[in-house]
């Protein structure tokens, strides 16, 4: 059985292999890119905001080529229905003439989801694929269709263009992990970018993973022990940005004066996970020391 040293160095080293292919294609976006693996690692979906044309769906489709993963794209636009992200049920003939229903499932059924310009598709649309992000199902003519593991979503919006658009809910946002803003690449960025795409031949992605390693990759990082004490402060300064029981009773109430929730709450326990998984020595099977639990409470106070 692996030691916590050897499946946090087998961990590092498999997110390391990963990210060199993904720099065989992407340039720059460092913080981008390490944003993106510890969602992955951490089994949370990921919010992207930036102007079109700056590699957010060549990094998503690079990032299932490098873990070999089924990929599907989905293009968000105001008329799209729930049952072309879900699939449907589709009346078929047998060969003896009977009539039946038969379920053909959407682009949903992946183990990436790239949902680009997730705003322009309308509130009806957006909840079947919130609902398929929160569920790891999708529920179609009365029956359940559980989603095959790891299933991960990738959304993309853009701040620019707000005319036809719309903008998810607060209450939904926290469906995803991370929401990453996109920058402008820099000159020498884009001076690599010019020599790496106009070349005759661009650079290949080979798979360095597969669907077993990243589903280890998720158990390891939700694995990794947080010392009690640690976890208790940290959900006294969450409780500490709870407002007042009386203003509770408003009807009206900004979602910036709530407070943290508890899914936010849980997204920066798994991130402190994921940071101490590549420090270094992981697993419950080592003991909380005091020192080590210092080391604990250093990541999630951060």
């Amino acid at each position: 059985m692996e030691n916590g040293k050897e499946l946090a160095a087998w961990s590092r080293d498999l997110l390391r292999a990963v990210e060199s292919e993904i720099r065989k294609i992407i340039v720059g976006m460092n913080e981008i890119v390490e944003g993106v693996l510890v969602a992955l690692a951490a089994g949370g979906h990921v919010l992207l905001e930036g102007v079109p044309g700056l590699g957010k769906t060549m990094l998503v489709r690079t990032l299932a080529q490098a873990l070999n993963l089924k990929f599907s794209r989905i293009q968000f636009t105001p008329d799209l229905m729930p049952a072309d992200i879900t699939g449907t049920d589709v009346l078929t003939e047998t060969e003896t003439g009977q009539r039946t229903f038969e379920f053909r499932p959407g682009p949903i059924f992946a183990n990436i989801i790239l949902a680009d310009e997730i705003n322009r598709a309308t509130p009806k649309t957006q909840s079947a694929l919130l609902e398929a992000m929160q569920e790891l199902a999708v529920t179609v003519g009365g029956r359940r269709y559980v989603l095959e593991p790891p299933f991960w979503v990738m959304a993309t919006q853009n701040p620019i263009e707000q005319e036809g658009t719309y903008p998810l809910p607060e209450a939904q946002l926290d469906r995803f992990f991370f929401k990453l803003l996109v920058p402008y690449p820099s000159m020498d960025e884009l001076r690599e970018i010019v020599d790496r795409t106009t070349v005759a031949e661009l650079p290949k992605v080979e798979p360095v993973a597969n669907r077993e390693d990243l589903l280890k990759l998720q158990r390891i990082v939700r694995e990794v022990p947080v010392a009690p004490h640690v976890r208790d402060f940290a959900l006294k300064i969450v409780v500490a940005t709870h407002p007042a029981p009386n203003s509770l009773r408003l009807k009206s109430i900004a979602m910036s004066a709530m407070g943290h929730l508890p899914e936010p709450l849980k997204h920066c326990f798994w991130l402190a996970k994921f940071s101490h998984c590549l420090m270094g020595d992981t697993m419950s099977q080592r003991t909380t020391s005091k020192k080590r639990s210092n080391r604990h409470c250093a990541i999630v106070s951060s």
